[in-house]
């Protein structure tokens, strides 16, 4: 039996395919990625359509093709509109300063240490700081949230009791 799943592709968006290889671009930038997954598993273009297809239809060869349109459609969704999460500083014991440097979000006077804690910015993710709040954004829906997530790592309170000292970076909104 032969799966096949397809997912339209918009107007203003191209999608170069080039063996597993997929090549989004849009008005905000292009994506790339390798899916290497099966050998079986086939990604092609068809009028204005992307169609993963698999002469198989057993369970596993289904969800990784579901999994190839779902990134797919993030990339689309990423080179259109873009994608903006928002963070908050809170404190309570300490006031915290935080700066971007290169590749680096440096957070510094964290519960009152001396040495700064620092995350790292992966792929094109650009840092607003306004105040409090921290914007995150980029085309790249893994990279984003990924940065976030290393900030909040950054921000982990190991040596004191979580329920008094609550400080940290937070993720409050995502879009």
């Amino acid at each position: 039996m032969k799966m096949e799943n397809e997912l339209v592709i918009p107007e203003n968006v191209t999608i170069e395919i080039d063996n597993k290889q997929v090549k989004v671009s849009g008005p905000k930038g292009e994506l790339e990625r390798v899916f290497k997954y099966f050998h079986d598993i086939k990604i092609e273009k068809k009028d204005n359509k992307l169609v993963v297809s698999s002469p198989s239809d057993r369970k596993k060869v289904r969800a990784m093709a579901g999994t190839i349109i779902a990134h797919v459609r993030n990339m689309i969704k990423g080179v259109t509109d873009g994608y903006t999460f928002k963070m908050r500083i809170v404190y309570s014991h300490f006031p915290v300063t935080i700066k971007v440097e290169g590749d680096k979000f440096l957070i510094n006077n964290f519960l009152g240490e001396n040495i700064p804690r620092v995350a790292k910015i992966l792929g094109d993710t650009k840092i607003e700081i306004k105040g409090q709040d921290i914007f995150l954004t980029g085309t790249d829906k893994e990279a984003v949230g990924q940065t976030c997530g290393n900030i909040e790592q950054a921000c982990r309170i190991t040596k004191f009791d979580r329920r008094v000292f609550q400080d940290g970076i937070y993720i409050v909104e995502k879009g």
